[in-house]
């Protein structure tokens, strides 16, 4: 099973005792799975649900609170929705259904949002709303740069109800398009795990917060290891490009060098890998760090001026190309 699929499993099972709690998560589930159509000059009201269990459900709290039956059909999937769905339509009634849950308006007009008693009811009632819309259209991806709780709206003001909402509950939810369509978008990782937990999906929150972090560590080993690669490969661009130079002030001098001067360079091209601390141990006596730069550095630029002065090419022509002094 996916992620959403696991998550919608879970909360299919949740059942708030409180009956606002309820009437806002029915609510916001028909106004996000469909909502309102036409039949024969009647107002229906329909739901298309991705699972059988969840229609049963939808079923029996219809039943339960509005003391309507609905009809349950098994639709099979064609055209642009794959996968088979079940429909859970209320004709007989449904007008009335449609204005008893705020999907019609006293003048017989569909709510474009969701109904201002939801969204500004109790933190149970705002819980809900959002159970029902992401049971309806939630989607949630795996941790990582592109990880997002998304739910597709039916309209713009429909998901500014729902951003509204998640304000309440503490979770910073933003509202946007793609490609035409209204969503609202949860990114934040510690506000997807938020956003579970307040939708009831308890167990869900706590897999995907441990998912999350195991990636966090995971990735931050990833950065450790390129940043020591990109160490490395410097260190070896930067003994390839003195080691070059090296030879080449040699070449130059001939035997005009100094003799502690060759000394220092022969000891660079003796062990191109050292470092400078390491090159002084080598030595004879035994010379610090410091020393044994002032040297090479020394050597390069007498091999420099001389160069300059004959006319010919110095010691950074000796580098390879990429390399870094």
């Amino acid at each position: 099973m996916s992620l959403t699929a696991d998550v919608k499993a879970e909360l299919t099972s949740v059942r708030d005792p409180r009956p606002s709690a309820r009437v806002a998560e029915l609510t916001s589930l028909l106004r996000f799975s469909g909502g309102l159509h036409s039949i024969a000059n009647r107002v229906a009201v329909e739901a298309e649900l991705e699972s059988d269990a969840l229609a049963r459900r939808v079923a029996r709290d219809l039943i339960e609170l509005y003391g309507v039956r609905p009809e349950l059909v098994h639709v099979q999937g064609s055209g642009a929705r794959s996968g088979s769905h079940y429909a859970v339509r209320v004709i007989e009634g449904g007008e009335t259904l449609a204005r008893q849950t705020g999907l019609l308006d006293q003048r017989r007009r569909p709510v474009r949002g969701l109904p201002n008693k939801l969204t500004t009811g109790s933190r149970a009632d705002l819980a809900g709303v959002w159970r029902g819309a992401f049971l309806a259209a939630g989607s949630l991806s795996e941790p990582g740069r592109s990880a997002a709780l998304e739910i597709t709206c039916p309209a713009p003001e429909a998901a500014m109800a729902l951003v509204g909402a998640a304000h309440r509950l503490g979770i910073p939810a933003k509202a946007r398009e793609v490609r035409g369509v209204p969503r609202v978008v949860v990114r934040e990782g510690e506000a997807i795990r938020l956003a579970l937990a307040h939708m009831g999906a308890q167990r869900a929150a706590a897999e995907w917060d441990q998912m999350r972090q195991r990636r966090e560590v995971r990735a931050g080993v990833n950065r450790l290891v390129n940043f020591d690669d990109a160490n490395l490969r410097r260190s070896a661009q930067a003994a390839v490009a003195a080691c070059a130079r090296v030879e080449r002030a040699l070449e130059i001098l001939g035997d005009d060098v100094p003799e502690h001067l060759r000394e220092a360079g022969a000891l660079r091209l003796a062990h191109r890998d050292a470092s400078l601390d390491e090159l002084g141990h080598h030595a004879e006596p035994a010379l610090t760090k410091d020393a044994v730069a002032g040297r090479i550095r020394r050597l390069l630029a007498m091999a420099d001026k001389k160069a300059e002065v004959d006319g010919i090419p110095g010691t950074e022509s000796a580098v390879p190309a990429g390399a870094e002094d």
